[in-house]
């Protein structure tokens, strides 16, 4: 707008002191009239639409490959929607617009043939705008511009208003060439925006791979496909001792290293967690896969120097589009590519039994929605057994029964993975000590200084803020700390050993006892026994079940029992069924005993009728 202003302002002035005579006929004897405003509005249309094409041209001409760079930003701009024939139709209905505005005017014309059909061209225009993008529709407006202002004498014809009609139209070309440009920019910018923003979403921000969204539309288009799912366990424990770059880098050197072995259309997809997922067209798949797999063995990962070689499970099926359940498919080639850590090759989820596999992951999230109902509605049910002491003293271990839906009673083993595979495990434990504590509270006079042993999880173990939550609930029920025993099973699930033993450390000290169960059996027993202080042993029943039949079972309590002693510990020993193992439990001078000879297990109720007979009888 500037230049043709500066341009205007200093032709009037040349024309005024006399620099042009031979142009005064464009100024006029006044500046401010039709014919200046004709010639203001043509300067405005002219560097409107006349700078962007003869850029174009310039361009062209001095590099002939600018046409095919030109060529190639001209169709990204072209919404993705629109169809050859959809362009043939609106390029036809443009050129008869603008034949219409070349016919001469007759007496056969109709309104058609008039300046009218100018109008015509700004509602085609702006769909050729918000449709093609900027890039077209700049240089075929010029030529339309241009074609049109050429033979305007046969759509405006001479009359005494003639100046006034001129006057209209151009305002009309500087108006609808400000619109058709401003439209097509806006449009451009806007599909740019929404396809980088669609692009974005097919990405995981991250790890800059493709995510599950753009799996899940790479199943669509393709019309069988072969799934592959790379799970790498062994990522935890590396990030958690590294942090999470170890994992991004991981991944993205994986992808690349992968990438010479796919074929066009295929690709690596970013997984949550620590896995990946490939899909690959179906010919020769079972080959490929194969050769993937070898191609993953030779993979080499080094993070600050050292080599990372964590290993890595395959797993894979054949799907054919669409694939309505993405996510419970990628839950069962999670479950396969564990077995193919186990087997060290690449598993086929179809050969394993995909109905199977997807009855267990059903049954897992049933369990899941039903414990959280246990939870919620306090549908569990507390069970309690004696245990015994040799100098007559008896307290009852706590154990967890669920109710089912027709009021049976279902074990621990059936529920408990469950609840540990989706974080409900602390939960079950707070409700368990709740409601332990709120049944010592009310039966405070029947039973004032009985205690009871109570399993927690090593979720629970590994948590801060477990016994600051502990503490509360013995003052809001007013139970001392000295009557609850909190059993502890020796697990590689104690991830964070230091904080269980910061944890078992703070009971301790608000003066609830703490108990090693089924020692013998689990992870470093013995090792971890050395950095452990607790009150109680309990010898894991599979060496009291046999010691009487089995004497390197007998040596091994034995020589748990000399540990114990020399930790200060006192012994209790599970699975004492019948008087000879109780006897051989006697000779060793254990402390405790349980099993079915000293007492099953019964609702916790029972406990106020047992507790005077089982004193007795030990």
């Amino acid at each position: 707008m500037f230049p043709a202003t500066l341009f205007l302002i200093l032709f009037q002035f040349a024309a005024f002191v006399g620099l042009l005579a031979s142009r005064e006929n464009l100024v006029g004897v006044m500046p401010f009239n039709l014919g200046t405003l004709i010639n203001y509005q043509a300067l405005l249309v002219g560097n409107l639409i006349g700078v962007p094409l003869c850029y174009f041209i310039i361009r062209v001409v001095r590099n002939p490959f600018y046409l095919r760079s030109y060529y190639s930003q001209l169709k990204q701009q072209v919404d993705a929607k629109v169809t050859k024939k959809e362009f043939a139709l609106w390029l036809l209905a443009l050129g008869a617009l603008l034949l219409l505005l070349c016919m001469p005017l007759n007496e056969k014309s109709t309104i058609f043939s008039t300046n009218y059909t100018l109008s015509l061209l700004l509602p085609l225009m702006m769909w050729g705008a918000m449709r093609y993008g900027y890039k077209l529709i700049s240089l075929l407006w010029a030529v339309v511009l241009m074609i049109s202002i050429h033979s305007y004498q046969n759509y405006i014809p001479i009359y005494p208003g003639y100046t006034t009609q001129l006057t209209i139209t151009s305002s009309s070309y500087l108006v609808f060439s400000f619109i058709v440009n401003y439209m097509a920019v806006l449009a451009t910018r806007q599909r740019a925006v929404v396809r980088r923003i669609q692009r974005l979403a097919y990405v995981d921000p991250v790890v800059h791979l493709p995510n599950v969204r753009a799996l899940n539309r790479a199943l669509r288009d393709a019309p069988w496909s072969a799934l592959c799912y790379l799970r790498i366990p062994g990522m935890e424990m590396l990030v958690k001792n590294y942090g999470i770059m170890l994992r991004i880098q991981y991944k993205q050197k994986l992808s690349h290293w992968l990438s010479p072995l796919l074929e066009p259309g295929e690709d690596v997809y970013q997984l949550s967690g620590n896995d990946l997922a490939l899909r690959l067209n179906t010919e020769s798949h079972q080959e490929r896969i194969t050769a993937l797999d070898s191609h993953l063995k030779q993979f080499r990962f080094f993070w600050d120097g050292m080599p990372m070689q964590p290993q890595i499970g395959v797993s894979y099926c054949y799907v054919r589009s669409p694939v309505n359940h993405i996510y419970l498919l990628l839950g069962e080639l999670n479950t396969v590519a564990e077995l193919s850590i186990v087997t060290n090759a690449p598993e086929n989820m179809q050969r394993r039994g995909a109905m199977y596999l997807q009855r267990e992951l059903k049954d897992k999230v049933a369990m899941m929605n039903r414990l959280q109902q246990a939870l919620e509605h306090n549908h569990f049910f507390l069970m309690a057994q004696p245990i015994t002491g040799m100098r007559g003293d008896v307290y009852h271990e706590i154990l967890l029964r669920m109710k089912g839906e027709n009021d049976e009673l279902i074990s621990p083993d059936s529920f408990l993975p469950v609840a540990h595979e989706f974080g409900l495990s602390s939960s079950i434990d707070m409700w368990v000590i709740e409601h332990t504590l709120q049944f010592m509270a009310e039966n405070r006079a029947k039973m004032p200084a009985h205690r009871f042993a109570i399993n927690l999880s090593p979720t629970s173990v590994c948590q801060a803020r477990f016994p600051f939550e502990v503490s509360q609930l013995l003052a809001k029920y007013q139970i001392e700390a000295w009557q609850l025993i909190f059993e502890v099973t020796e697990s590689n699930a104690l991830t964070n050993v230091k904080q269980a033993q910061i944890t078992l450390q703070h009971l301790q000290e608000l003066g609830c006892q703490i108990a090693i169960d089924d020692f013998g059996t689990g992870y470093a027993s013995y090792a971890r026994l050395k950095n452990v202080n607790a009150d109680l042993l309990k010898i894991d029943g599979s060496f009291i079940r046999n010691i009487v039949s089995n004497s390197l079972d007998y040596q091994i309590v034995a020589s748990i029992c000399h540990l114990a002693r020399m930790k200060k510990m006192r012994v209790v020993a599970e699975y004492v069924e019948n008087e000879e193992i109780r006897e051989a439990v006697l000779s060793l001078g254990i402390d405790y005993m349980q099993g079915y000879l000293i007492g099953k297990p019964q609702p916790l109720i029972d406990t106020l009728n047992e507790i005077e007979p089982i004193r007795e009888s030990a």
